[in-house]
């Protein structure tokens, strides 16, 4: 989902100073940030985000911008270009996006489909086009490529071409979901941190959530009635923010001794098909995302590796804790109220499911009053 903190591989340093040094040649450096005016309240309807990636977790981190957006021109219509195969299924049911260009995941793989996207982004003129990233270059490009009258993105030199109104990224916060709200309260003449910033969210009608309620009754009919409400865990993560099975199983161990009157369901996705911990608990599996979503809204508590799946707990309103390993926490963890990121490097397993245990019951405090009992008949639940 996003870069690590060990150095970056050969590979993505050449490929990054040959994208930098092709912008280059079409467009300025970037100039350093400079005061300009503020962006107007009103005339703005047409509004271009430009975030070209590809995956889950980065998809999800850009719904605070989408609800700022939406508090800022009520009467604007939102278009969204991105990599990700599954951002039509995030953005596309937020009642101010229009239209989502999907471009292939590997563009230069796929010329044909890559020029029906440009073709598409540049057939609109916008009001505003935004480049929210503080480093890609294929956000600048794409923003670049757009007719706007005008365009938001941070002053970088490490990014090429010149926007009407650039942000000095100097006092920007660490978290990733944050940054594009803090882009935007800058140039509307706002001090950033003034009122607190949106929440993931992933929008989903009351009857998705009810399908959601009633499928996870199903996978607990055959389970002891669930007094509390029902635990998720998910165990998979890409290259090194991976837990093992065999680490998995010592945090089970020391984990559901203390859960009390809990039910335990894995969640699978379509990237991690393969079980940690079965035959020991039910699992769900779904490769939609919106059903995966569906049945996270009706956990009571999320416990996932550091992945998209984490994030996806926490835009559906799920209390969230993501087990680090090595990303930021400070960049990438959930945040918000009964969220958070146990950073393990220095722990053991044993200890991260102590840790975890302490937010479970933080969390049932905050949230006491919402549990729901779980019958040992499908379906049948209240």
């Amino acid at each position: 989902d996003r870069p690590m903190t060990q150095p970056t591989s050969r590979l993505q340093v050449l490929r990054r100073g040959v994208t930098q040094r092709t912008l280059r040649l079409l467009f300025r450096p970037a100039a350093p940030a400079a005061p300009a005016d503020k962006l107007p309240r009103a005339g703005i309807h047409r509004i271009l985000i430009c975030r070209s990636v590809r995956t889950l977790g980065n998809s999800l981190l850009l719904t605070p911008l989408l609800h700022e957006l939406a508090e800022t021109w009520p009467g604007a219509e939102v278009d969204v270009v991105s990599r990700s195969p599954v951002a039509a299924q995030i953005y596309g049911s937020h009642f101010d996006v229009g239209h989502v260009i999907q471009l292939p995941r590997k563009p230069a793989a796929h010329p044909l489909a890559t020029l029906r996207a440009l073709r598409q982004l540049r057939r609109t003129q916008y009001d505003l086009v935004i480049d929210p990233e503080l480093q890609s270059q294929s956000g600048r490009l794409l923003a670049k490529l757009a007719h706007a009258r005008y365009s938001l993105g941070f002053g970088d030199p490490r990014k090429s071409g010149t926007l009407s109104h650039s942000v000095d990224p100097a006092a920007a916060p660490r978290h990733q979901a944050l940054q594009p709200v803090f882009l935007l309260r800058s140039v509307l003449g706002e001090r950033p941190s003034a009122r607190p910033y949106p929440q993931l969210e992933l929008a989903l009608p009351a009857s998705a959530r009810q399908s959601g309620e009633e499928a996870l009754a199903r996978i607990l009919a055959d389970q002891p009635p669930v007094v509390r409400g029902c635990i998720g865990i998910f165990t998979d993560a890409t290259g090194d923010k991976r837990f093992d099975a065999a680490w998995w199983h010592r945090f089970i161990a020391a984990f559901t001794p203390g859960i009390g009157d809990y039910a335990v369901v894995e969640i699978l996705s379509a990237a991690s098909v393969r079980s940690q911990l079965a035959p020991r608990y039910p699992s769900f599996y779904s490769s939609d995302v919106r059903k995966l979503a569906s049945v996270l809204a009706n956990l009571a508590f999320f416990v996932s590796a550091d992945c998209g799946v984490m994030h996806l707990g926490t835009a559906v309103g799920v209390p969230t804790v993501g087990l680090f390993k090595g990303t930021d926490t400070q960049e990438w963890g959930p945040y918000g109220d009964s969220n958070g990121a146990i950073d393990t490097r220095d722990l053991t397993a044993e200890d991260a499911a102590e840790r975890t245990l302490a937010a479970l019951r933080a969390a049932a405090t905050v949230h006491a009053g919402s549990a729901r009992i779980f019958h040992q008949t499908a379906g049948a639940q209240h």
